[in-house]
């Protein structure tokens, strides 16, 4: 009597979570997945706006599902990748009745300060509420590197109370971090005349609108050539 063949066994595929999100995004069998993937990303202080989207359509076809938990790390998330305007590409996602619970109403107040660049009350506000923001690693310094990014945009020189107000360092902490800062970053300390020290910035096209380059410099010479007998 022959030997029965054995069936071959059934290979069992693995997918990350971004391929998943790529091959079937509202497949709410994912759900789960993507919920520990936002966990996973403030354990590891990673970030995935594809993800995050997707997990809050699919909170909006199953909305006995949402963990408003989950919802609230992703808007901290969210308020951390700023100027990038992941917050309001979020919250579009999320029911007004959502919005409408008090840690969502702090987090859109919080997402306004920033936009506006009213920092000094941006962390008063954060100090409040630090029961929602303290449960995501790296917030705090992610909030900071936001905050350099506008006064950047704005100064050539910055006065050091501007800047401590505006990264909520101040003190021997803020010494350290300026010490760091002109080792790495190109900072430059100089005395102000009456006003204190001041912090000269990297030069930039913002400024130092001298080194923006102009249309005219971006537009090759052989369009140019083309373009004249026309006007003539």
């Amino acid at each position: 009597m022959g030997r029965e063949r054995e069936a071959p066994k059934q290979q069992q595929v693995s997918y990350t979570v971004e391929q998943l999100v790529a091959l079937n995004p509202y497949n709410p069998d994912i759900l789960p997945d993507l919920e520990n993937f936002v966990n996973e990303q403030v354990s590891s202080q990673t970030y995935s706006l594809d993800a995050n989207l997707c997990l809050l359509r699919l909170y909006q076809f199953e909305p006995e599902r949402m963990s408003t938990q989950i919802v609230a790390r992703i808007l901290v998330k969210a308020l951390m990748a700023m100027p990038a305007p992941d917050f309001s590409l979020c919250l579009f996602l999320i029911p007004e009745r959502v919005q409408m619970e008090e840690q969502f109403k702090t987090l859109i107040v919080l997402s306004h300060y920033l936009e506006t660049a009213r920092f000094c009350q941006f962390w008063g506000e954060a100090a409040k509420n630090h029961n929602i923001l303290e449960v995501v690693p790296g917030f705090e310094q992610a909030i900071q590197a936001y905050a350099i990014h506008v006064l950047s945009l704005t100064y050539q020189k910055v006065p050091r109370p501007v800047l401590a107000e505006a990264i909520n360092i101040e003190g021997l902490s803020l010494d350290k971090f300026l010490e760091h800062q002109v080792a790495n970053c190109g900072w430059v300390l100089e005395k102000g005349q009456g006003r204190g020290q001041l912090i000269v910035l990297p030069r930039n096209e913002f400024n130092h609108p001298e080194l923006k380059k102009s249309t005219a410099d971006s537009i090759p010479l052989e369009h140019i050539t083309r373009i004249l007998p026309i006007l003539g």
